[in-house]
């Protein structure tokens, strides 16, 4: 089996139980989970664990919904980069109504079509399905559903956060199952896919952006580890990254993260990248992230806002 890393966002509105999930599936309690408004049900977090002889990269996402999220949504920029191999969007079993409609209407908008080819949809609650059904008899009841499980392939599962954590009479109702089960859908989805992440030209360049300053870190720390090296640099990034897009507003950095078109002038601004003639990939300038990171290489956000007036982006490489 495959051992490389798979990153997977989950996809959501506040109280569908994202975090709880991403904790089924590690089998152990490494997400927040909130129960209040003000609660961590607002953040970014991300972790990597082994998984079933797999190494997973679990990404738990704000909801989509949220106004003032700017700087959660820089982070999962930095997270989700170069891409992710897969999305949960998670729903509950319970009645579809208008606000979960919402939250695809917001995933087909900020994404593209083709994010469907790299989706799942996972339903939580699965307590709520009656005896002797399925989710799939669940889905084949509600046109919307149908239609939302067909654009993903046919793909849904079920868990069951509270009831379904220890060894089920009826193996369909065990965590345990459905974790492996869904973990093999993915497996196939990936195969599908020739182990291609989704991506855009924004999380490519950040990608590029945060490979560059790895090789700054090295210079100036050889103890690390390549993991730590890796996660030293996204923090730089994600921090540079904020103070770049300070002034933009919260809907329109949403755009930017799942690709519009029109934000990505600024992302190349913010890491001095320039296109290439050929097929308009993205291509560092000379001595661009040099210049902008070895002036930023401030270890706080402090020491990193007092040192960012003083770069200077060469514009004529973008």
């Amino acid at each position: 089996m495959d051992m490389s890393n798979r990153r997977i966002v989950l996809l959501g509105k506040t109280g569908v139980g994202k975090s709880s999930l991403a904790n089924t599936i590690f089998g152990e309690k490494l997400f927040k989970i909130g129960h209040t408004v003000n609660s961590d049900t607002s953040k970014c977090q991300a972790e990597t664990k082994s998984v079933n002889e797999r190494n997973i990269t679990l990404i738990d996402t704000p909801d989509l919904s949220e106004e003032e999220l700017k700087s959660e949504i820089v982070r999962c920029i930095t997270e989700f980069a170069p891409g992710p191999h897969a999305f949960l969007i998670v729903l509950k079993v319970e009645r579809y109504t208008e606000q979960e409609q919402a939250v695809i209407t917001k995933i087909n908008q900020y994404f593209s079509e083709e994010v469907f080819k790299y989706a799942t949809v996972l339903f939580t609650h699965g307590d709520q399905i009656p005896e002797e059904e399925t989710i799939e008899d669940f889905v084949r009841d509600n046109e919307l559903l149908s239609h939302l499980v067909k654009k993903c392939g046919g793909r849904c599962h079920v868990i069951d956060n509270k009831y379904w954590k220890n060894n089920q009479q009826e193996e369909y109702r065990s965590n345990q199952f459905q974790v492996e089960e869904l973990l093999k859908t993915i497996d196939k989805m990936v195969e599908a896919n020739e182990g291609r992440c989704y991506t855009n030209e924004i999380l490519e360049a950040v990608e590029e952006g945060i490979h560059q300053e790895m090789q700054l870190i090295r210079q100036s720390h050889e103890n690390m580890s390549e993991e730590e090296i890796r996660e030293k640099a996204k923090y730089r990034v994600s921090e540079w990254l904020g103070i770049s897009l300070a002034d933009i507003t919260t809907g329109t950095l949403q755009s930017a993260l799942f690709g519009v078109q029109i934000m990505m002038n600024v992302v190349v601004s913010a890491f001095g990248l320039a296109r290439s003639a050929a097929g308009g990939a993205l291509t560092a300038g000379v001595g661009a992230f040099t210049g902008c990171f070895a002036a930023q290489a401030a270890d706080t956000p402090l020491e990193l806002t007092e040192r960012a007036p003083n770069v200077v982006i060469d514009k004529s490489k973008q």
